[in-house]
């Protein structure tokens, strides 16, 4: 028993020795050339040294996601089909490139893969939950199963005509927004993409308590085809945005608050990482308060209170007397209808957040990687002999996208557009430039000047 104690002991060292204390997404690959909104974000220099997005589950409310495809590797967790199509959200339903896809490889990707494309937020995790029926009440069952399902982070990169319901919110929608604020949840959707046409007010983004996002450009300036309304709260990057389609290519120049929303859904699952114990009410107030200023001075209906800013929220210090329109918005609904507003005020979140400080989660980690160890030397010393390898995983996609380049099948050509197509593309010059400058402060006060 003394030599098998002795073998455990050695085998376990050795194993401890080989084991990185250090957080293992540090090897993260770096963007691909088209994400501009690296730079503009300072996901690279600022962001990621901060926060991945660990601890955090973003719901992806759309047309399910390809969680077979290598860059998703360990991402995306079962969900949910509440258009009848019979899958858990891990098949992208969309009969075209595969919007829900697309919208996700935005947030989580993990580089690698044929395409090397990466998220902003590659270490959170995808809920997807499809759910584009385009009714009120599917709307609504999908975002009270995204929260009960741990979605801290709610991403509706879709929207649908609101001018015939009473403050262009359904009620059952504005009843699970308020059920998910309740549930201290973070809930994102596109402004929509008729603003200079019809530019109908839009749900689930015009319904109070929920994140509305416009789109920009990479030098700041709003997209033209984003909605005009007052509802909209900040603004994304949504302007030449590829995107991975559920075939595994790339999908270049995409334009629109779809992809504005998904990368904004991004951000707030990061923060929301980096302050683990703040509430969702906390987290939009941080967010508001931080914004850098882009299109008309002030508060406009393109961009709201301003473009979201990560290197000013993840790093300001922000009063809790800061306004918060979009609860107040919610609080205000609510007591109109006689129901207790504040929900989700005061809500602690427990903190899941990884990283090699946390002295108990190494603890933890290398008691249960000692009794693993100790009781698999035991077994080989009893036994004598070793267990056959397991056979290899059946479906697997490696060798079905290893012939892929990563713009799309040889002798294929790029595909098309990602996104509503767009008649003026906006000057590159051949780098990826930013709006923002490459480091400055939180802003004096709240955010903006009209802000409130």
């Amino acid at each position: 028993m003394r030599r098998v104690m002795r073998s455990a002991l050695a085998v376990l060292a050795s194993c401890a020795l080989m084991t990185p204390l250090g957080n293992p997404a540090e090897a993260t690959p770096g963007p691909h050339p088209e994400e501009w909104w690296f730079d503009s974000f300072a996901i690279q220099s600022i962001v990621w040294p901060l926060t991945k997005g660990a601890g955090v589950t973003v719901a992806v409310l759309d047309t399910g996601v390809n969680a077979d495809l290598p860059e998703f590797n360990g991402v995306v967790l079962p969900g949910a089909d509440f258009n009848g199509t019979g899958t858990d959200g891990r098949r992208d339903v969309d009969p075209e490139s595969g919007h829900g896809t697309g919208m996700a490889s935005l947030i989580a990707a993990q580089g690698g893969g044929p395409s090397n494309w990466v998220g902003i937020a590659p270490e959170a995790r995808i809920l997807p939950v499809v759910d584009r029926e385009s009714s009120p009440d599917t709307e609504a069952r999908s975002i009270r199963y995204a929260v009960d399902h741990g979605a801290k982070v709610v991403s509706m990169s879709h929207a649908d005509i609101a001018t015939a319901y009473p403050g262009h919110c359904p009620p059952q929608v504005l009843d699970a927004v308020a059920y998910a604020a309740k549930k201290d949840a973070v809930l994102v959707a596109a402004a929509g993409n008729d603003g200079d046409g019809g530019n109908d007010p839009q749900y689930p983004a015009a319904c109070p308590g929920v994140v509305a996002v416009g789109a920009y450009d990479h030098l700041g300036n709003p997209w033209q085809k984003t909605q005009r309304q007052d509802y909209v709260t900040v603004a994304g990057p949504g302007v030449d945005v590829g995107a991975l389609g559920k075939d595994g290519r790339l999908y270049h120049h995409g334009y629109g608050s779809s992809q504005a929303t998904a990368l904004v859904a991004g951000a707030v699952a990061l923060i929301r990482s980096k302050f683990p114990d703040e509430s969702a009410r906390r987290i939009v107030q941080r967010i508001t308060a931080t914004v850098t200023d882009v299109g008309p001075s002030g508060k406009d209906d393109q961009t709201g209170y301003g473009a979201l800013s990560l290197r000013n929220a993840l790093r300001a210090s922000v009063p809790t007397t800061a306004p918060n329109p979009v609860y107040e918005r919610l609080d205000k609904a609510l007591a109109a209808q006689g129901k207790s507003p504040g929900a989700g005020t005061s809500t602690p979140v427990v903190s899941h957040k990884k990283g090699s400080s946390s002295l108990s989660t190494v603890l933890t980690f290398f008691g249960v990687f000692a009794i693993i160890i100790l009781g698999i030397v035991i077994a080989t010393v009893i036994k004598s002999r070793r267990r056959p390898p397991s056979p290899p995983a059946q479906g697997t996609f490696s060798s079905g996208y290893g012939q892929f380049p990563a713009y799309g099948p040889p002798n294929q050509g790029p595909p098309p557009a990602f996104g509503p197509p767009e008649p003026q593309e906006p000057p590159r010059d051949g780098s990826r430039p930013s709006f923002e400058p490459p480091d400055h402060g939180p802003p004096a006060g709240y955010g903006r000047s009209g802000g409130q």
